[in-house]
């Protein structure tokens, strides 16, 4: 790999996970093939897994590139994040339910952390029309003898890994592609005698059956 292979003006743009990945694949391949031995895949492994931008990653695999590893990029292009979806002033950080309810829907910003707290009370909180203050954000849900709906849509990322004690933390839309360059959305957190949930985005009874037949 080498600097071309990043274009100067996209060298600054933050990496994702799946992109570090791709690169820790290239050195176990080098190194299973003798090019590397494991002190080497060690500290380029903890150089891969700090880095935070493609040119940080650019470097790590610089002298592989022309020792018969394969020739198609290791970090991918950048691909612009969806401005549409990305940007604009961050909304509330705090959604509160105790003994009530809260619907937070329509167009608003998520912020970089957004804690949700349901206790004895119901929060419902949509994404279909929601932008985001950063490419990655972070709902944190607690919900103790209450509730937590999140709505996501098909369009962007979305990572579940809360918990439940004598509750549930379900994700009940699990099977998403990953989608270059969409923001990410990470859901965590506890319920405790109550529950979290993420669902799907709405459908009309003719869009579930068109998805049925194709």
């Amino acid at each position: 790999m080498s600097d071309e292979l990043v274009p100067a003006d996209q060298s600054h743009m933050r990496a994702s996970d799946a992109d570090r990945e791709r690169i820790a694949q290239v050195l176990h391949k080098a190194t299973a093939e003798g090019r590397l031995d494991i002190h080497e895949l060690d500290e380029r492994l903890a150089a891969v897994y700090a880095a935070k931008t493609y040119g940080e990653l650019v470097p790590i695999t610089a002298d592989l590139v022309m020792s018969g590893l394969p020739h198609t990029p290791a970090v991918p292009q950048y691909q612009p994040a969806m401005s549409d979806r990305i940007g604009g002033e961050p909304g509330s950080a705090v959604s509160v339910a105790f003994w009530s309810g809260i619907n937070r829907k329509g167009h608003w910003v998520v912020p970089r952390m957004h804690n949700a707290v349901a206790v004895m009370g119901g929060i419902e909180i949509d994404l279909t029309h929601a932008s985001f203050a950063e490419a990655e954000v972070t709902i944190s849900c607690f919900a103790f003898w209450g509730g937590v709906e999140i709505r996501v849509p098909d369009d962007i990322n979305v990572k579940v890994d809360g918990f439940g004690f004598m509750g549930a933390f379900e994700d009940r839309a699990p099977g998403r592609r990953h989608i270059p360059g969409a923001p990410t959305v990470r859901i965590t957190g506890l319920a405790i005698m109550g529950g979290v949930e993420v669902k799907g985005p709405k459908r009309k009874k003719s869009q579930i059956l068109r998805e049925l037949l194709d």
